[in-house]
């Protein structure tokens, strides 16, 4: 018998999928879940030719919004409404299209208003990091929105 209930990994799955319902960017992207736990998230995504630069490389915003929703699915996942309240990345190396992306949020502190998550995005297709991202989340409700 698991002495811990659950609760907290359902109420996390339940909020990723209430983030991934109105995402309209999430989904013109193709980004989906691997998987969600309190204070942490997991997407991936297939690099396409719409998501490339004028130099043929994932252009950079679309690797901000990989991370900023994997952020974004880690700071909700308790259940209380929370908004990216600033955020910054490093790209280290360009990701072509077709490469996989893995994008994965985790929760470093969190108070009763705010939060500090880092996510390293890493290319599947050779487990190298492409991305570093850290963001900052505020609490904004006490209740999540209903799924869109």
């Amino acid at each position: 018998m698991n002495p811990l209930p659950d609760e907290p990994k359902k109420l996390a799955e339940r909020c990723a999928a209430v983030m991934l319902s109105g995402d309209a960017p999430a989904r013109a992207f193709g980004f989906s879940l691997r998987r969600v736990a309190p204070g942490e998230a997991e997407l991936e995504m297939t690099v396409t030719p719409g998501g490339l630069n004028v130099f043929g490389t994932c252009h950079g915003g679309v690797l901000f919004t990989l991370a900023d929703t994997a952020l974004s699915i880690a700071c909700n996942s308790h259940g209380r409404q929370s908004v990216a309240q600033q955020g910054s990345i490093t790209f280290v190396r360009p990701v072509q299209a077709g490469d996989r992306l893995i994008a994965h949020a985790l929760e470093r502190c969190r108070t009763t208003r705010t939060g500090i998550y880092d996510c390293t995005v890493t290319n599947a297709l050779d487990g190298k990091v492409v991305a570093e991202f850290r963001g900052h989340s505020r609490t904004i409700a006490d209740a999540m929105p209903a799924p869109r």
